[in-house]
């Protein structure tokens, strides 16, 4: 069913006036945290855990289906352009994951820019991959039954790691799941490679405008935006990597670049799904259960885990 007029006249009229990301990140990651929904732990228990990184610690929270451990695991990357979000305010999204996947998820709380710039998000959940993936045979699983996944800056994370994993010779993830993830490092309208960026960079929500200031906040020099590990569309190599699924949304800037990155992949010998959710905007996953979108991939993501999981 396609989106409505006055849905659409709503979308813009909430993304007429774009916030200011670089004055107001503080006051947008309270917001987001005061407003994540109470959980109720009765179809999953949660627990927390730590994982050393170098000089320091990056919190982790584990989901874990009601039938105990055994079940494969989905290691998470938040979404929120590496500037806000934590696993406070995707505890309903990772509850919602455990449901509707059966899995145990692993929510990883990476360091945030502008106070820990580039690369810093990268290389912990590059820690946090490679610790649990050694590992795995505490959730009862081996290393082939993790998969990565992440929205949007956390598809971005999830698609540098096993990028990390080839080229320092740590564990390859068997399997990726990138959910409209941001793979591209220019998305300024009038520079940029991707149409998505023209046509749905204002008035989505999501806007061509916030995103550059996102990377803004996460970059500390120019150079790094010419990073694989910034962009991993850049990667002159792709070959070695996971089974991939990637999931875009119609309505979405980013939407071309993550299409364009499964199909990279898919060039360079991966198994790799590529599914667009119609009048889908970003940011959808982040929706209860109930919403057509969230099911609909759910259902993608169902289907994918069991193919690639158990081979024929």
């Amino acid at each position: 069913m396609a989106i409505s007029k006055a849905a659409l006249a709503l979308l813009r009229a909430l993304s007429y006036r774009d916030l200011e990301v670089k004055k107001n990140y503080e006051s947008m990651r309270a917001i987001l945290t005061a407003a994540s929904p109470h959980t109720p732990r009765t179809l999953y228990r949660a627990w927390d855990h730590r994982v050393e990184c170098g000089d320091h610690e990056v919190p982790v929270r584990v989901f874990t289906p009601i039938g105990g451990l055994g079940s494969p695991v989905l290691l998470f990357f938040h979404g929120g352009g590496w500037v806000t979000g934590n696993i406070n305010s995707y505890d309903r999204v990772c509850a919602n994951m455990t449901k509707a996947t059966g899995r145990v998820v692993i929510s990883v709380d990476y360091r945030l820019a502008p106070e820990h710039k580039f690369p810093a998000a990268p290389e912990d959940c590059y820690a946090v991959t490679q610790e649990v993936l050694r590992h795995a045979d505490l959730f009862g699983v081996n290393a082939d039954d993790v998969t990565l996944i992440g929205d949007s800056a956390g598809g971005n994370l999830a698609a540098a790691v096993s990028l990390m994993a080839r080229d320092r010779g740590g564990i390859i993830p068997r399997r990726q799941i990138l959910i409209y993830p941001a793979v591209w490092n220019d998305h300024n309208p009038e520079t940029t490679l991707f149409e998505s960026v023209r046509e749905n960079g204002a008035g989505y929500l999501l806007t061509s405008k916030r995103i550059c200031d996102y990377m803004d906040l996460y970059t500390e020099r120019g150079e790094d935006r010419q990073s694989p590990y910034f962009a991993p569309l850049l990667a002159e190599d792709l070959s070695n990597q996971p089974d991939t699924l990637v999931v875009t949304a119609q309505m979405d800037p980013l939407r071309d670049e993550g299409e364009a990155y499964g199909e990279r992949l898919r060039e360079a010998g991966s198994d790799v799904e590529i599914h667009r959710i119609p009048d889908a905007l970003h940011g959808f996953i982040t929706l209860p259960l109930r919403f057509s979108p969230v099911r609909h991939t759910y259902r993608i993501i169902g289907r994918f885990l069991s193919r690639t999981e158990n081979p024929t």
